[in-house]
């Protein structure tokens, strides 16, 4: 875009049609890079469809599941369809079905599939350890898989056994704190909304890196002159204030910490008041 100056719409169809021609390739939070260079040597090589021979390739369930993960992993749900996991697996579309009756079931799995790669922690001693092992460990799950985030309904939740798991372990640490369920179920589900809320930003970063073929250092270098501009018009002096600070990034990492950590404390000045309000009570008792 920089270059050749042009539009970014155009360079958006340019990288799509490269990539679907297999000379480019999407790797996870580096970029679209040209399809067997150094840079892109970890990344999947392009799918080609193949024809199915008499007897077709051993399939089941699981194998499938894993593809459409890895899939999306590198290219963003937008480029998951039936077709292409059949493609990607080595099978007619038709025959997918047999084993996944729709695109929503292939999701739900996928989702359930992620959330059982690694053991639930064990219950600490304390609940807020407790509840930290299990937000830490959400956050590397949408780390390692951007797409997740959307996936994760707070308001319909998804009938997924291992991302249940996370919500029974979140209630149990929560459990007699002295809160009573209603309030047990909304700070497990605030808690949980933080880690995916955050992790969405994830998935816009890659999705954003993949269409553009840009960083975000590269893109903050391309918006250089119109953020400057706004910033010195000073209607915006706090925001222009940081750039008084020494390497200044936006980690969302710090982000997630931060704001985990603030929950927390509220959640603990909240147990810490009912604990007290039941001493009075029992006390008058």
């Amino acid at each position: 875009m920089r270059e050749f100056g042009v539009a970014l719409a155009t360079a958006t169809k340019a990288l799509a049609m490269l990539r679907q021609e297999g000379v480019v390739t999407a790797v996870p939070r580096v970029g679209t890079v040209v399809a067997g260079s150094p840079t892109g040597a970890s990344a999947p090589a392009p799918v080609v469809p193949r024809r199915a021979r008499p007897g077709e390739p051993a399939v089941d369930r699981d194998g499938i599941v894993q593809a459409a993960i890895r899939i999306a992993d590198a290219e963003g749900l937008a480029a998951l369809s039936m077709r292409r996991v059949a493609a990607d697996i080595g099978i007619p579309t038709m025959s997918l079905y047999r084993y996944v009756p729709s695109k929503e079931d292939l999701l739900l799995r996928m989702v359930d599939a992620v959330f059982a790669e690694d053991p639930l922690p064990e219950p600490a001693p304390h609940w807020r350890t407790s509840l930290e092992d299990l937000a830490h460990l959400q956050w590397a799950i949408c780390h390692r898989h951007p797409w997740v985030a959307r996936q994760v309904s707070i308001t319909r939740p998804m009938a997924v056994p291992n991302g249940m798991a996370h919500t029974e372990a979140s209630l149990r640490a929560l459990d007699g704190l002295g809160l009573d369920k209603a309030t047990m179920v909304h700070a497990a589900v605030t808690i949980a909304g933080h880690v995916v809320g955050t992790a969405l930003h994830l998935e816009q970063e890659v999705e954003a890196e993949q269409d553009t073929g840009l960083s975000n250092e590269e893109w903050y270098e391309a918006q250089d002159l119109t953020l400057g501009r706004l910033l010195a018009s000073g209607r915006f002096p706090m925001l222009a204030s940081l750039d008084e600070i020494p390497d200044f990034d936006l980690n969302l990492d710090i982000v997630f910490e931060l704001g985990l950590r603030l929950l927390l404390d509220g959640l603990a000045a909240m147990i810490g008041a009912e604990r007290a309000l039941q001493r009075d009570h029992d006390q008058l008792g």
